[in-house]
């Protein structure tokens, strides 16, 4: 048997929508392996799943792709590089179709028939996790099971959204929101050269940036002190975006780095969009930017801030994560 959150009837996580459930542990299919769970990161997507912010794609859904785990048993017809007792990442991206214009051009995270864990697939949120054997990522040495966790999907989609940001050489790079995943991105972006300057109206997470090396760290509706070369925005606040192409300099870019955000208040062709600025979302990844990203993470040792939780205390994980109530990421540990 294993334990395992399901998502019931989506609703705010204060209301309690995750149920504990005790269920037969499932067998690999062929191209899948079993996974003991070591640690499972606490994303926001989570919560979007959770909370209803995302439409529902599995009911009852296990939340959960930030899972580092250690390989139990391959399904059968299963070839993979990796073997029973390693240990492997679980990431959002679960599956492709490898047909498609996306995929054939290199844009698999563009896949109309893409799937992911912890929202198509049952996720992390659980003591075993079933994965695809194409999907599931070596990892670099040198960090715990809980330090990996955050990097599979905090770290990964924010090591895209520095790419889609196009920061120049030794640029000057705004973040705004600063949780899991902006404090493993800063740390990218400082260790290529650039300037960073954080806003977020958390005084912790303030604090963090600064000992992480940022220039500066105010409120999240502050400006900078200096104008910006790019920007990204981690906060699901679609109030910022106007914020951040104001703070540009002529021919920046902002990245928007979430899967949910709030409502965009218009925009000031002249104050916001003009003078050749961009703005860009940022939609999952391709396996690619994972081997980059975790490549980087094994060359250039990244801090990783996090609090733990045990694997019961999940909803209380979300809520927290919900109110602002740590800095860096939460970890489940089984």
């Amino acid at each position: 048997m294993r334990t395992a959150w399901r998502v019931g009837t989506p609703s705010p996580i204060d209301d309690g929508p995750l149920e504990m459930v005790r269920e037969p542990v499932p067998d690999p299919g062929p191209g899948q392996v079993l996974l003991q769970t070591l640690a499972c990161g606490v994303c926001r997507t989570d919560l979007h799943v959770t909370e209803g912010d995302l439409p529902v794609h599995r009911r009852r859904v296990v939340p959960g792709h930030e899972v580092v785990g250690r390989i139990l048993a391959l399904g059968p017809d299963t070839e993979t590089e990796h073997r029973v007792g390693d240990t492997v990442g679980i990431p959002w991206l679960a599956h492709t179709c490898g047909l498609c214009r996306y995929c054939r051009a290199g844009h698999e995270n563009l896949c109309p028939a893409s799937k992911y864990t912890g929202w198509d697939a049952d996720g992390g949120y659980a003591d075993r996790v079933l994965a695809s054997a194409d999907y599931v990522l070596a990892l670099p040495a040198g960090y715990s099971s809980e330090q990996l966790a955050p990097l599979l999907c905090a770290g990964i989609i924010g090591y895209r959204a520095l790419r889609r940001a196009d920061l120049p050489v030794g640029g000057t790079l705004g973040i705004y929101g600063f949780g899991g995943s902006a404090h493993l991105t800063a740390q990218v972006a400082l260790a290529q050269g650039a300037r960073l300057h954080v806003m977020t109206r958390d005084g912790a997470a303030r604090d963090l940036a600064l000992a992480l090396g940022a220039a500066s760290a105010q409120g999240a509706d502050d400006p900078p002190p200096e104008p910006l070369d790019s920007a990204i925005v981690f906060a699901p606040v679609g109030d910022l975006v106007p914020v951040a192409l104001a703070a540009l300099r002529p021919g920046g870019t902002v990245a928007l780095a979430g899967i949910h955000m709030t409502d965009t208040p218009p925009l000031n062709y002249q104050r916001h969009l003009f003078h050749e600025k961009t703005l860009r979302s940022v939609e999952s990844n391709t396996r690619a930017d994972a081997r980059e990203f975790l490549d980087f993470a094994g060359a250039h040792r990244l801090t990783v801030q996090t609090t733990r939780y045990r694997l019961d205390q999940a909803p209380r994980a979300l809520s927290d994560l919900a109110h602002g109530r740590f800095p860096g990421a939460a970890v489940l540990i089984p």
